[in-house]
Order: structure tokens, then sequence, then C-alpha cells
């Protein structure tokens, strides 16, 4: 029995470090913006969104594609940093929350960036783990390992953003 635990365990390690890995991979996570380039990033549906910000220093166009949390509404859409508060994309938006978000068929949309209280943070991350369970147990440690801070459901480590789309 304590063979087969060290085994689950090494398997489980295995598989958060491929995951830690391939998150802070810049070509495999910036490979999608390619699609949101050539009008495919409808292929993703609403659960993935490229975020365009300002550069706080370069004052350039940046993008970033990220997993929508949760949605408050039609007008919004929340993702994390799975980085903290130390990803760019995040220090960014900060610096500057005039963004553009396209999202299924809809392309670069003005929205404002607006950080999450904990509160609300708490309760966004609650609907995800109630409605993507099984993404949510895979996820998690791996989160956990580029975060650097286990996450929860109360008192949430994870900074989250809302987006708020706007008419200019």
């Amino acid at each position: 029995m304590c063979a087969l635990l060290n085994l689950v365990h090494r398997a489980s390690d295995v598989l958060v470090g491929a995951g830690t890995k391939a998150l802070r991979s810049r070509r495999l996570m910036r490979a999608p913006i390619g699609l949101y380039r050539a009008r495919l990033g409808f292929i993703f549906g609403s659960r993935i969104l490229l975020l365009e910000h300002i550069g706080r220093k370069s004052g350039q166009t940046r993008q970033v594609v990220l997993e929508v949390l949760d949605r408050t509404d039609p007008e919004a859409y929340i993702v994390a940093s799975g980085f903290g508060t130390r990803a760019q994309w995040y220090k960014n938006v900060q610096a500057d929350p005039r963004v553009k978000v396209s999202v299924g068929t809809r392309l670069s949309r003005p929205a404002i960036a607006r950080p999450l209280s904990t509160d609300e943070a708490d309760a966004a991350l609650r609907r995800y783990v109630d409605r993507h369970r099984r993404a949510w147990e895979t996820m998690k440690p791996v989160l956990e390992s580029t975060l650097g801070a286990p996450i929860t459901t109360e008192n949430t480590a994870l900074p989250m953003v809302e987006l708020r789309l706007t008419d200019h």
C-alpha cells in the first residue's frame, strides 16, 4: 500500500511539474494569440479570451490569452493571474486599466480592468470550482506551484480581475 501511495505521489508531482513548465513556456502560452490575430479566436468559445493591454514601461500594445473564470453579467469577464501580482499583464492593467478584449465573436472590444476584492475573488473561484470541478482539481496544484502559495476559496491568494466591456 505504501509503495502504491508513493507511486501516486510521484506521478502527481510529475504532472504538476509538467503543467508548471507548460505555463512558464512563453511559446506555448502565446500560441493562441496567432489564432486571434487570424480572426479565429471564436474556436475557443467564451472560455478563453485575448486581453490587449499597454506595457507600463514601453507604452507598447501587449497581448495575453487568459481563461475566463466567471461571468458576472454579459458585459463582464473575470480572469485570474496564475503568476500572482508579479505577472506582467497584471501589473500593466493596474497601471492602465483601459484594455481591449476579444472573446468568441467579439473582437477587440474596449473594456476597463478592475482588480477584484478578496471577497469577490473568493465568490468567483467558488462558482468556477462548482462548474468545473475536474478542471480545477487538475489545475489547482499547477497554479499553486506557479503562484507559490496554496489556493483556497476563502481568502484566496489568486488575484482576479474583472474586465468590463465599455462603449469606448
